[in-house]
């Protein structure tokens, strides 16, 4: 789906990723790692919001096209491409309903995206669609209400709904669960698995609970490199992670709420 050769971003003496070689198939993988260690600006990389010092990203389009060089492709052009994503901080327009956050979604993805100026009657597709969208996660009920007046939680549904708009082939999730109530995390990871029965899926997760839970692979990035790539249960048994990351972590250790931070070890700060 999605592969990376030597991917570098130095920020002028600071190297946020360095020379990492990935790559996502089929499967909901985990991006882990301590504040600081890349993860993030990994993800501006893979989505054309940075450019890379270094390196080559490259999409599988399938077919006859296959593997697709896709390094100096803008946010919209990767977007366009079939590479979607949701962020750490909800990132929606608060003053629109929840429908029409998604069916502006969905337009800008199909083929109407230059004539927002038509009446919205006029774009029936992208309404059921959108419609469609909010059933799946959750929201069929919240249609009409502002998005304003969601609840975090449901406003990090929402962002998981945007994102899926256009249907793209790897859906990157950036913190879904970063600052939602425990009432509501069990809704986000269900809505994650779920999308990962037909998505490619890559998640940046703070809460190992959830990582071990839904991962099917599990990459760690330390200092801008990749230190352990394989299963779950491999890599949280991997000395190199305990000492980077994981602290002494067992499952269990920690409750269902994300709050950003790796257990028993300090935030440091810097570029996440």
């Amino acid at each position: 789906m999605l592969r990376t050769h030597g991917l570098t971003k130095e920020f002028g003496g600071l190297t946020a990723v360095d020379g990492v070689d990935f790559e996502l198939g089929d499967e909901l993988c985990s991006l882990i790692g301590p504040n600081g260690a890349g993860k993030t600006t990994f993800f501006d990389l893979l989505t054309g919001a940075l450019e890379p010092t270094r390196g080559t990203i490259e999409l599988d389009r399938g077919g006859s096209d296959g593997w697709v060089d896709v390094t100096d492709a803008s946010p919209d052009e990767t977007a366009a491409l079939g590479v979607h994503r949701s962020y750490q901080i909800t990132n929606v327009f608060p003053t629109l309903s929840v429908l029409e956050n998604v069916r502006i979604a969905a337009q800008a993805a199909g083929d109407d995206a230059a004539t927002f100026w038509r009446n919205v009657d006029a774009y029936d597709e992208y309404v059921e669609e959108a419609r469609d969208i909010l059933d799946r996660v959750g929201l069929a009920g919240r249609a009409e209400d502002l998005a304003e007046n969601l609840s975090h939680g449901a406003s990090r549904q929402l962002e998981v709904a945007v994102a899926l708009a256009g249907d793209p082939d790897v859906l990157l999730l950036d913190e879904p669960n970063a600052g939602v109530s425990s009432e509501s995390v069990d809704d986000i990871v269900a809505l994650i698995e779920d999308v990962a029965e037909d998505h490619a899926v890559l998640l940046v997760e703070h809460n190992m609970d959830i990582v071990m839970e839904v991962s099917d692979r599990v990459v760690v990035l330390n200092q801008g490199a990749v230190i352990a790539d394989g299963d779950p249960e491999s890599v949280r048994a991997d000395p190199a992670v305990q000492e980077a990351y994981l602290g002494g972590y067992e499952p269990g250790d920690l409750d269902r709420r994300g709050d950003g931070t790796a257990p028993d070890r300090d935030d440091t700060g810097g570029i996440a």
